[in-house]
């Protein structure tokens, strides 16, 4: 077991006495939408598993630098590395021949962060997505502690070794805009007939899928998932919520460029991507976010959440696990980047895409049983494939 690094009492005191100060100038309320679980006493600490919008201060700042820099002293030999790339759906393959679907926890969370998934005009367990909102109305209770997060994460797939769905006309991602309407119409594809269409990357065994599915069985909108790991998507289509009336599972490598997709471009009207690019290697990912935004819709909009840069998972590493800088393989052979907001802009800015959304979500998680906390850092990030400009 790792030694988890607690935070004393008097240093929970000190941030929290000026998180609290801050709130009380804006309304008691913060900023951003992600939970409202503020500890303002200390002495509250233990009182929950999760505390939402956790300030730094300069000392934690510069501890967890430390420990960074001291777990990534010592990278693993280059020669030694490119089999966590190569072989990478075999690493998540076996991840899901021992835990099958039982090591993940379903993300009750999704709606209340990213409600853009729900169709316009669309309610659903207190939540409405009004058609032309950017961010929906929420109105059930936030600060949820986000339990699935603190484990272990989904993930996406590095190049080689993938398959593709069978019985489906694939259209190439090198489909100009121009022919895009007539591929639309000539092509068949599954979810052809339905005016809102989603596609998750890196699903899994369908943490993510099966609270959309049975969000939108009564609506006109199609789920897509795919991941690089047969075995994780025959656990999808195994579940008894599976519908292929609303969903199309299939296996599927992102990073491999040459890879078709079962839908043609400018098709999707959202792209998730919950802890998946952070698993692939830092060359790849601008590639993989530049295909992907050929297949949202003008006006579509991509969502992600991953690992901040110094959360505590990244700082648990022993010396030995570094594959490059803020790049780490764990004991499975699986990988893990930690980004920071100016990384993710850059990964979705250039690629095209407008900044709705980009925010740092630091928390503090609460073991109440050994009376220890620990500082969570994620990525929450919304951008939009803008519309061309109008003739002129």
């Amino acid at each position: 077991m790792h030694k988890l690094r607690s935070l004393s009492v008097a240093k929970v005191a000190k941030v929290f006495s000026r998180l609290s100060t801050r709130l009380k100038s804006t309304g008691g309320r913060p900023s951003a939408p992600l939970g409202s679980r503020i500890l303002t006493n200390p002495d509250d600490i233990f009182k929950h598993n999760m505390w939402d919008h956790v300030q730094w201060t300069e000392e934690d700042k510069e501890n967890a630098r430390q420990k960074a820099q001291e777990n990534s002293c010592v990278q693993i030999p280059l020669d030694d590395q490119g089999k966590f790339d190569t072989e990478a759906y075999q690493y998540w393959d076996k991840f899901y021949e021992m835990h099958q679907e039982k090591f993940f926890k379903d993300r009750k969370w999704l709606f209340l962060e990213f409600p853009e998934l729900l169709p316009p005009d669309t309610k659903i367990q207190g939540t409405t997505r009004r058609r032309g909102d950017q961010q929906a109305e929420i109105l059930l209770p936030s600060g949820s502690s986000m339990d699935s997060e603190t484990r272990h994460h989904q993930h996406s797939g590095t190049t080689h070794h993938h398959r593709h769905a069978p019985n489906c006309q694939k259209v190439r991602q090198g489909a100009s805009p121009e022919k895009n309407e007539d591929a639309m119409q000539t092509s068949t594809f599954p979810g052809q007939h339905a005016s809102f269409r989603i596609l998750e990357i890196g699903c899994g065994v369908g943490n993510s899928v099966f609270p959309i599915v049975n969000s939108i069985k009564d609506t006109d909108a199609f789920l897509f998932c795919c991941d690089f790991s047969p075995r994780a998507i025959q656990l999808v289509k195994d579940h008894p919520d599976y519908d292929e009336s609303v969903c199309h599972a299939f296996v599927h490598d992102i990073c491999e460029e040459m890879a078709s997709f079962p839908f043609p471009p400018q098709s999707l009207d959202v792209i998730l991507a919950v802890f998946v690019l952070s698993s692939i290697h830092p060359k790849r990912m601008q590639g993989v976010v530049k295909r992907l935004s050929t297949y949202l819709k003008h006006g579509g909009i991509f969502l992600f959440r991953d690992y901040g840069r110094y959360d505590f998972s990244q700082l648990r590493f022993k010396k030995g696990r570094c594959l490059s800088e803020n790049f780490y393989t764990r004991g499975d052979g699986t990988c893990v980047y930690f980004f920071t907001k100016e990384e993710v802009h850059g990964l979705f800015s250039n690629a095209g895409l407008e900044e709705i959304q980009n925010l740092e979500d630091r928390r503090l998680q609460v073991n109440r049983g050994k009376k220890v906390a620990m500082h969570r850092v994620w990525m929450q990030s919304k951008y939009r494939k803008s519309y061309p400009p109008p003739p002129s």
